[in-house]
């Protein structure tokens, strides 16, 4: 009986989650790989974005700018789930120290602290450093705010530089408030690879999870995104297990 109840409780709770989320806007392009290959013309289907836990103020658009305002913490998601893939996206900080980040191979069901699991790629301001000293007045090192790489909600990886559980960038070519950085995201077969500006300088290897949704993070800063593709590559053996639970669609 106990068993029961609280499979009913936690059903109910999932549903609660599933039933917050609804259909928001198109934002961003996936690319057709034969056609970009082979250098076909190819227009690529609009990617649709689901609301996890955010909200319609949260985000809004600025010409082909997509403006997060950074509360409530939370994550929007892609509408069909990715394996392996390739992610181009622009971003920038709008204040110092700002805080986000791209979540890939995620469940998109928020955990205890209102964000999901999978791994994140993470968006940080370059001054987040100086605010964040530790009780010894140590900064953080300054690989740690452009693009480090971890597992989030259970998800475990490999970090190719560890700093901890966590990969941090080998080089810092991260930009501060303002201005526009580029990450192109390479993700196969459990694997992570990021370019930061033009260059790679992170990655992880052997994610317990490699195929999942795709999140953008509002988490306390304004940020705005442009010019989002998604290219899928060939899947790969996948087992269920290393797959995230298929949420319905609104």
């Amino acid at each position: 009986m106990y068993k029961f109840i609280t499979a009913f409780v936690l059903f109910g709770l999932f549903s609660e989650v599933v039933e917050a989320q609804e259909k928001l806007f198109k934002f961003g392009t996936e690319q057709d790989l034969s056609a970009l290959v082979q250098g076909k013309k190819a227009k690529g289907e609009s990617i649709n974005w689901i609301d996890v836990n955010t909200g319609k103020d949260t985000w809004r658009f600025d010409g082909d700018e997509l403006v997060c305002e950074g509360l409530p913490i939370g994550v929007i998601r892609s509408e069909k789930q990715y394996e392996n893939f390739i992610m181009y996206v622009e971003w920038k900080h709008m204040s110092d120290g700002g805080n986000s980040g791209t979540f890939v191979w995620s469940d998109a069901t928020p955990g205890p602290n209102e964000l999901p699991n999978g791994l994140e790629v993470q968006m940080l301001e370059l001054d987040w450093v100086n605010q964040h000293k530790n009780d010894k007045g140590e900064l953080p090192p300054i690989a740690y705010v452009h693009g480090e790489l971890f597992g989030v909600g259970g998800v475990e990886t490999v970090p190719d530089t560890p700093r901890g559980t966590r990969s941090k960038s080998i080089e810092n070519r991260c930009l501060g408030k303002g201005q526009w950085n580029t990450y192109v995201v390479v993700a196969v077969d459990g694997v992570v690879k990021l370019s930061v500006n033009g260059k790679f300088v992170n990655g992880i290897s052997k994610a317990t999870q490699k195929k999942g949704y795709i999140c953008l993070e509002s988490e306390g800063a304004p940020i705005h995104f442009r010019n989002l593709t998604v290219t899928e590559l060939p899947a790969g053996v996948t087992s269920p297990e290393q797959i995230a639970p298929l949420l319905p669609n609104p």
